[in-house]
């Protein structure tokens, strides 16, 4: 047996003792950590299943209908449009209705042929109108739709066809007819001609095919087992009940991937709302599990990043979730604040009014999700919030707060307007309803302010009941109208000249409301009504601010505090999504509607392209398209756009 040297006992003696104070070191201090993360490592962890982890929804997307139309009763503007697949089209039409003389219709020069576009929005239902737009093609003569009607038409989805010279038609999805809007408010038409060759028609397409909302299972979770259990969750949770007072579930399961849905009537001005909560939905859950997660929820919500997303899960769980959101309340976070208050309000309850009105006035990011949340609280005080709303001093306050209210209640008292547009046959009967519009007068305590709407409605409000004209003036109310008023007058006169018609005469007051409705009453339609006021406004007759489209938006930024304690720090979020909007108030930008076009075009033209140039053609694309996102993203704000381009640069931005 080999000794050990003196020097080897000495290190072994060394490791005897330094092992074991290391491990006691070590175990210490593991001891002190675990005694640190006790309640995470013993905590009970609960990984609950949403609906929206196996599904996903389709019929979201607009569908893009159109047609090709005339355009009658213009004033010299119109003109023969050259050959194209376009004037065959409408040529075949006008024979198949049996209209005497086509080419000659074609030919006056007060007709002009258009392309006619209306994007049906989903759950559509039959007999909703929708704005249409109307644009006059680059190979015709006309000059300008002022002044226009658009001639009854059907609307239908087409798609270009390699080999096809002509669009091939689906079915009819909506009616077309009614007064053209031209002239964006505050636009130069004699600086920007182009601005005259497109237009809008308000309402002008009733829809005659309604479409569906429905949720799709992954291919991998696909079974009619799965499907009838998901309908029956969603349904447990959300439920109405028909005329016979009868329970009806939301959602049915039709295959064993496809659910239909349908809207609860709590949710129907915020349908994006109603699928962030099914998404939310807890697919299994036991009662212990839901009780945990409910505490965790309890906690997470006052926190600023997880407020939103803790609140649309707690709205998706009910009323047992009502106290934990009435708690948030007391948050010194407004974005706590908010959120909670927001699921409230579906839930049914107005405790969060305070904190909704608040952010209506004050913060712009919250401004859409709160003012369509206050018009589903059917409570007093909602009304008495609302009215209060619409005497601040933001233009879109006001404007919001009006339609949050209309949608809350058309016959408030306080809101209620009046028929304008009504046009009679010789039986006494109305012969044309596309061309009728609101006008509305309010008893405000603000700022004097016009309002006029040129998307989804044909509204004017006056915010202030006794707004006037300011004299001389000398305007027009449409091509036959003229409305003047001498220097010094308290009165305005409107003259209406027409051949072949004898001449008609009113004299009323100075008064905004006065003079509409004796246009009206002279057979001025909303489109000559819209004009006359911008008009009136450039010539500095109209004294107050004329506001148009001040619609709050989605999608913008706050600036959140990083800490209660250091509320001057904050960091750049934004709150929801542009694309997601309250149904309630439509997107101030509208899809281009040459895109899908332009792409059908593009796709029917690469059929005779070789399949490795596509290739080559589609990387670069992908390439430059990702460049070009980035760029976007990093220089995107939270600044409202303008509705549509051919309006100008007119809007103004509300604070």
């Amino acid at each position: 047996m080999t000794r050990l040297r003196p020097l080897g006992w000495f290190l072994l003696f060394g490791l005897s003792v330094a092992l074991p104070s290391a491990w006691l070191s070590a175990a210490k201090s593991k001891s002190v950590e675990d005694g640190d993360d006790k309640d995470k490592r013993y905590a009970t962890k609960v990984e609950t299943p949403m609906i929206g982890d196996y599904t996903t929804f389709s019929g979201l997307q607009p569908v893009l209908v159109e047609g090709v139309g005339l355009v009658v009763g213009l004033n010299g503007t119109g003109g023969d449009p050259s050959p194209s697949p376009y004037r065959t089209i409408l040529l075949n039409e006008l024979k198949r209705r049996k209209v005497p003389n086509p080419n000659s219709i074609l030919a006056s020069p007060n007709t002009a042929l258009v392309i006619v576009r209306a994007y049906l929005k989903p759950l559509l239902k039959k007999g909703e109108l929708l704005d249409v737009e109307i644009e006059i093609p680059e190979s015709a003569e006309a000059t300008s739709l002022t002044g226009g009607w658009l001639m009854e038409l059907y609307l239908s989805e087409q798609a270009f066809v390699p080999g096809h010279a002509a669009p091939l038609t689906g079915h009819a999805y909506a009616r077309a007819e009614g007064a053209v809007l031209t002239v964006g408010v505050g636009s130069d038409a004699a600086t920007s001609p182009e601005l005259l060759k497109k237009g809008r028609v308000l309402g002008g397409a009733t829809v005659m095919k309604e479409r569906e909302l429905a949720l799709y299972l992954r291919h991998d979770f696909r079974s009619v087992r799965n499907s009838a259990r998901l309908a029956e969750v969603i349904g447990r949770r959300f439920h109405d009940f028909d005329e016979h007072g009868i329970k009806k579930p939301m959602a049915k399961a039709k295959t064993d991937q496809k659910i239909v849905l349908s809207v609860h009537p709590r949710y129907k001005n915020d349908y994006p709302r109603y699928l962030q909560v099914i998404r939310h939905l807890a697919f299994r859950e036991d009662s212990v599990g839901a009780r945990i997660r409910m505490q965790k929820l309890e906690e997470d919500i006052f926190t600023a990043d997880r407020a939103e997303e803790c609140a649309l899960e707690l709205e998706a769980i009910g009323n047992d979730a009502i106290p934990i959101l009435k708690q948030a309340l007391t948050s010194p976070l407004l974005e706590v604040r908010v959120h909670a208050a927001i699921a409230l309000a579906y839930l049914g309850e107005s405790d969060g009014l305070p904190a909704l009105k608040e952010a209506a006035a004050k913060e712009r990011a919250f401004r859409v999700y709160a003012l369509t949340a206050m018009s589903a609280i059917e409570d007093a005080d909602s009304h008495l919030a609302l009215r209060e709303l619409m005497s601040e001093a933001g233009a879109e306050t006001r404007y919001g707060a009006f339609r949050s209210l209309w949608t809350l209640d058309k016959r408030d008292p306080f809101i209620r307007g009046e028929l304008l547009g009504v046009r009679l046959d010789e039986e006494g009967k109305p012969s044309r309803r596309t061309g009728e519009y609101m006008l509305h007068t309010l008893q405000t305590s603000g700022e004097p302010m016009v309002h006029a709407l040129t998307r989804t409605r044909p509204e004017i409000v006056l915010f202030g009941a006794d707004q006037e004209f300011r004299s001389p003036m000398y305007l027009s109310a449409g091509r036959h109208i003229m409305v003047t008023s001498q220097p010094g007058a308290t009165t305005v006169t409107l003259s209406k000249f027409q051949v072949g018609q004898p001449d008609q005469r009113r004299e009323v007051s100075m008064q905004i409301a006065d003079v509409i409705r004796a246009a009206d009453d002279l057979g001025a339609t909303y489109p000559d009504i819209v004009q006359l006021l911008a008009d009136a406004s450039k010539q500095k007759n109209l004294p107050n601010r004329l506001a148009v489209n001040e619609l709050p938006e989605g999608g913008r930024v706050y600036y959140r505090p990083t800490s209660p304690d250091a509320p001057g720090k904050k960091r750049k979020t934004r709150i929801g999504r542009d694309n997601m909007t309250p149904n309630l108030f439509p997107e101030q930008d509208a899809p281009d509607p040459t895109d899908d076009r332009k792409k059908a075009e593009a796709r029917a033209n690469m059929a005779s392209v070789s399949e490795e140039s596509k290739a080559r053609k589609t990387d670069g694309d992908k390439k430059s398209s990702d460049k070009e996102k980035s760029i976007k993203e990093d220089s995107r704000d939270d600044k409202p756009r303008g509705m549509f381009s051919w309006l100008g640069s007119w809007r103004k931005v509300d604070k």
